[in-house]
């Protein structure tokens, strides 16, 4: 029985005949309509409250971004599709759940919508993305969050400390901390958030602060203000106090 409700947004009819196609081998899925410009889009969304919504960046009369503007209420999980890679960091600046390139390669389109009925499974993990986009010398590298052992702040971008690797991206950590799920990353200070399955050990420091060391050996300083939130995820109880 189909569980999760699929609307799909796309002028293009060899685009929407490709969905439907793709979706058609997912049981639990059930394409409850097709859209070809924004404001279709918009009333359909606002009217069938589908579960994931598949919109091509270029929609007519207004790109996909405005119509994710334009929906009030509770948002779908929206994977957007391109036929190129330009809008990538600006699809995940919006908070999308993934960006598909076309024509859709079938084991990424179902990896993806796997990964979407997962998330919207796990009841609230449905708004958050598995990948974060970083430019990489012209071009656009995807990066799934779980590669991602600290992020630190570094003036107008933060930089993602990926085992030897850094990558820069433009936000604040206050934006990227809303983009990620509190079970798997956590802010330890107000200049570095750290991924739990990293942290190795904790060590007493002073005034009240500790030292948190990652299994690479980093060490960074939880501060007196952020145990609460790690205590909270590790279940340090008096440990820490």
């Amino acid at each position: 029985m189909a569980g999760f409700r699929v609307l799909t947004v796309d002028s293009e009819v060899i685009a929407r005949r490709q969905l439907r196609g793709l979706l058609a081998l997912d049981p639990e899925c059930e394409l409850i309509g097709e859209c070809s410009n924004a404001a279709e889009a918009i009333h359909s969304i606002g009217r069938t409250q589908p579960h994931i919504v598949f919109a091509d960046v270029r929609t007519p009369e207004a790109d996909a971004f405005e119509v994710v503007r334009a929906v009030s209420g509770r948002l779908p999980l929206v994977i957007l599709t391109s036929g190129c890679g330009e809008h990538a960091v600006r699809a995940f600046e919006a908070r999308v759940f993934d960006y598909l390139l076309k024509p859709f390669e079938p084991a990424r389109f179902h990896d993806s919508l796997g990964r979407a009925k997962s998330a919207i499974a796990s009841d609230g993990a449905a708004q958050l993305p598995e990948r974060i986009a970083v430019r990489r010398n012209g071009s656009v590298l995807l990066m799934k969050l779980d590669e991602i052992d600290w992020i630190e702040a570094a003036d107008n971008y933060v930089c993602l400390h990926c085992g030897v690797e850094t990558r820069m991206l433009r936000q604040t950590m206050n934006e990227v901390e809303a983009r990620l799920r509190a079970d798997r990353f956590v802010r330890i200070h107000r200049s570095a958030i750290v991924n739990i399955d990293r942290i190795k050990e904790l060590r007493p420091s002073f005034r009240g602060a500790w030292q948190v060391i990652l299994r690479d050996g980093t060490r960074l300083t939880l501060t007196r203000g952020h145990r609460e939130k790690l205590d909270s995820q590790l279940l340090l109880g008096s440990f820490i106090r």
